[in-house]
């Protein structure tokens, strides 16, 4: 299970649109100076794997592979607007350690 913030779930339906037919394919992949790296895709139904899970965010849509689910148990999927930019970022309570410019972890 991952968590949703309704800033996150605002952006997501801005994004994807009214229709069910595009979702957000969230990933880990290895990468970064710490090992792990968040992958954000836009997707399609046709995209969807058997073994995918998809978690609703409003009228939007989230996937999440099997390898990379467990690292995303717990997590909470924020977006955020700064004068650094605007992102999608993840609290995740399963970083044990990031890198110093915060775009890579360990879990």
């Amino acid at each position: 299970m991952i968590n949703i913030t309704p800033a996150a779930i605002e952006k997501l339906e801005s994004v994807l649109g009214e229709t069910s037919e595009q979702l957000l394919r969230v990933a880990i992949k290895g990468g970064g100076c710490a090992g792990f790296e968040y992958e954000f895709l836009l997707a399609s139904n046709e995209d969807i794997e058997a073994e995918d899970h998809i978690f609703p965010a409003g009228k939007a849509r989230i996937v999440i592979d099997p390898v990379s689910l467990p690292y995303l148990m717990g997590a909470t999927l924020d977006y955020t607007s700064d004068l650094m930019g605007a992102k999608f970022a993840f609290k995740n309570p399963n970083v044990k350690a990031s890198c110093g410019c915060g775009h890579s972890f360990s879990a």
